[in-house]
């Protein structure tokens, strides 16, 4: 019997909800190989979920900023040096450098996975001198990988071009399951899951509240947990606004059937966003919810196709009439619902799995 191939993925998060992550490493191990996934664990994490596949977090000193990232990326380094793997994968920028030169001395394969335009995040916008040494780690290391992919096809484009690697679409959708279907009619609910990080439009979406008749879900926590509360205590519309905190994965998919609305909102801050194809866009579709979202060109791209979403951007006028649109147009809302369930048999796990395990049984 062959042995099966050892994969190591590594990231910067600590694990516990990072859909895409858990999605991949349990495909591949399903599939046959040996997965380890590897992120850090932080103060307020949460104890690991047994899984099929192996994972370890390693303990940082610094929580963020750039001495954690030169820290990671020595604790990275060492652990790496003394696993045995026959496949090393790089999940976006800021895990790299360490992997590649780890292969590059033991022989063995290279993947790189980019969850975003790293360089483009709004967060490096005006560091000129920390974005060009994140680009010179790009410029060197992407081009040594033995396969590429990355999120969205417009961003695999983009990325083919500027490398001059081959980069492949795996798009960061949820398996295709009626449980996950809303059975009842909702409550007028929007839902808005994922980071509380600037650039989301959430303290927009939290000041039009007041002329929306719904409720706001927010799942998640980020840079802006605080303010985002405070604001929500200073406007008094604690009635109106639910702050849910994290979600694990596993139990998201029961949490957004619950909702009328889901809520994919971003402001034209860094390339990153405008060529997002975030995994809530998708998670709204599978549950059947039509959704609120970015004008941005892969959501246009996919909205002509299956039209799932009002595509809308971040001022408070254009929230108002957009959302108040699907809230009272139930003939719009209807189609949108129909078609969510049409894209959801197109777009899936069970076929974006396939794609992905082909990667990986071709490199020998």
């Amino acid at each position: 019997m062959d042995k099966k191939k050892r994969i190591v993925f590594t990231v910067t998060n600590d694990l516990s909800y990072d859909q895409r992550m858990q999605r991949h490493a349990n495909t591949l191990f399903l599939a046959g190989f040996d997965v380890l996934l590897v992120g850090r664990v932080k103060k307020d994490s949460i104890q690991l979920r047994n899984e099929n596949y192996s994972q370890k977090r390693l303990s940082c000193f610094f929580e963020k900023g750039k001495w954690f990232y030169l820290e990671y990326n020595l604790r990275l380094l060492w652990f790496l040096m003394f696993v045995k793997t026959d496949i090393h994968v790089a999940i976006d920028l800021d895990t790299i450098l360490p992997n590649t030169i780890v292969a590059r001395l033991k022989g063995i394969k290279l993947v790189f996975d980019a969850h975003e335009y790293f360089t483009e995040v709004p967060e490096l916008e005006g560091r000129r001198i920390t974005k060009a040494i994140w680009q010179l780690f790009a410029n060197t290391c992407i081009p040594l990988a033995d396969k590429c992919y990355t999120v969205g096809p417009v961003l695999a484009e983009l990325f083919t071009k500027q490398y001059q690697t081959i980069f492949t679409t795996i798009m960061n959708v949820p398996v295709l399951s009626e449980e996950n279907l809303q059975k009842e009619t909702p409550q007028k609910i929007i839902l808005y899951q994922g980071a509380l990080n600037d650039g989301r439009g959430l303290t927009q979406l939290i000041k039009v509240m007041n002329f929306l008749e719904a409720e706001l879900w927010i799942a998640g926590e980020g840079d802006l947990s605080k303010k985002l509360r405070e604001q929500v205590s200073e406007m008094k519309i604690q009635s109106k606004v639910k702050f849910l905190g994290f979600v694990e994965p596993k139990e998201l998919p029961a949490l957004t059937k619950k909702a009328y609305i889901g809520c994919n909102i971003l402001e034209a801050k860094g390339l990153s966003y405008q060529y997002s194809l975030a995994n809530k866009f998708f998670d709204y579709m599978h549950a059947g919810i039509p959704q609120i979202c970015a004008n941005f060109l892969e959501y246009q791209k996919f909205n002509e196709r299956f039209p799932v979403a009002v595509l809308t951007d971040c001022s408070e006028q254009a929230l108002i009439v957009n959302i108040n649109k699907l809230l009272k147009d139930n003939k719009l809302y209807q189609n949108l619902q129909n078609n969510c369930l049409k894209a959801a048999q197109a777009y899936n796990l069970q076929i974006e799995s396939v794609k992905l395990v082909e990667i990986y049984k071709s490199l020998h």
